[in-house]
């Protein structure tokens, strides 16, 4: 992890005009400093603003007021140009219903978005987007249309076209929610370990505890402003069920590890035996 934030929010607020007139405050004073390398979980119920962060996060939008600096950039002076810019090198989404082109292979929708990088990137994309989709499991299916793969493969396709360009931070909206559960932990697993192998920074936002319990830090979005999960003082619902989530996986990790432990010990064991058969005799 880096030592200093690359995007900071001060007071991030975000505001909406009704249709009627009223006004709508949806985030009412974000805090978050975001490091390279790491994976936080943004955890709330729907209707919390998690989208409305994470276009923010991806600057498809602008506070309505505080300070939301991107690599020591004010996201507020930044044109909308430069903005595409910056999204299209260093930013990645992975959106709940994949997004993919429909009448396009897995390989023409991961190489799609090298189209609008440098001479060099257009030349490699086929090659680089091969690379991503090995490095997924999928070469195998690098030549099939999207209705030829199931949910989890699609959303591996996903997976791979936000990383072709490798990225900076990948940003995940419910990247698990039209998945079955066994399959959405399989995918969140292997997305983080996608990021995290480019050193870059992972969000995930989320309504599922589990999900937000596999990130290295945790955060709930809650009347407008971010409270730490790992706080005992969270005593909501959901910071409960993601800090119960978070123990539960550390005790599997700790059951799975032991059968290991047992085995060494015993190879360890036999070896000192053999080489004391050898001394005797």
């Amino acid at each position: 992890m880096t030592d200093k934030p690359f995007v900071t929010l001060r007071g991030v607020t975000r505001t909406v005009t009704l249709p009627e007139g009223d006004k709508l405050e949806i985030l009412r004073g974000i805090d978050l400093d975001i490091y390279g390398g790491e994976h936080i979980g943004i955890v709330g119920r729907s209707g919390t603003g998690k989208s409305t962060l994470l276009n923010l996060l991806g600057l498809l939008d602008k506070p309505t007021s505080g300070e939301l600096l991107w690599r020591g950039m004010a996201v507020q002076k930044i044109s909308d140009a430069k903005a595409a810019k910056i999204r299209g090198r260093d930013i990645g989404f992975v959106f709940q219903q994949f997004n993919l082109l429909p009448g396009r292979t897995a390989l023409e929708n991961v190489a799609a978005p090298m189209l609008y990088g440098s001479a060099k990137d257009v030349m490699t994309r086929n090659r680089r987007a091969l690379e991503v989709l090995a490095e997924l499991g999928l070469e195998n299916r690098a030549y099939d249309l999207p209705h030829r793969l199931s949910g989890g493969e699609q959303q591996r396709v996903a997976i791979a076209r936000a990383l072709v360009r490798q990225p900076k931070i990948v940003l995940a909206d419910e990247p698990t929610g039209a998945l079955d559960v066994e399959t959405g932990l399989h995918v969140i697993r292997m997305l983080e370990r996608a990021v995290l192998d480019l050193g870059a920074t992972l969000i995930t936002i989320t309504h599922d505890p589990k999900i937000a319990a596999m990130s290295t830090r945790a955060l709930e979005l809650a009347d407008g402003k971010l409270h730490p999960i790992e706080s005992e003082s969270n005593t909501s619902d959901i910071a409960q069920a993601v800090r119960a989530a978070k123990a539960d996986s550390q005790k599997q990790a700790v059951r799975a590890a032991s059968p290991a432990r047992s085995a060494s010990r015993a190879s360890a064991d036999a070896s000192a035996a053999d080489k004391q058969g050898v001394n005797a005799a």
